[in-house]
């Protein structure tokens, strides 16, 4: 058996390095959106962060402005409200 040396067709590995080429290019596009896409994850769970702490400040904030307390002192003193007097209390039955 003789082996002869066939020269490789220049179309096919023009070919082959084309595909190399745009695979390459694909595999640096992918990576680049991956890291973009990893960034804007990480700002989104940061600005997540900052919202569910804000949240937890103004629950505590609603509930310190909704004390009784609070809102007696500012009914008498914002107001002028009074409790009524016993006498001045009716209670109204329906029948």
């Amino acid at each position: 058996m003789i082996l002869t040396n066939k020269p490789q067709p220049v179309l096919l590995v023009f070919v082959f390095a084309v595909v190399c080429v745009v695979s390459a290019i694909a595999l640096v596009y992918t990576k680049h959106e991956s890291r973009k896409l990893f960034v804007e994850l990480e700002q989104l769970t940061r600005e997540r962060d900052e919202l569910n702490i804000e949240w937890g400040q103004l629950q505590i904030e609603q509930s310190t402005w909704a004390t009784h307390a609070r809102i007696e002192k500012v009914a008498a003193d914002d107001l002028q409200l009074k409790r009524p007097k016993t006498e001045e209390i009716y209670v109204i039955e329906q029948e």
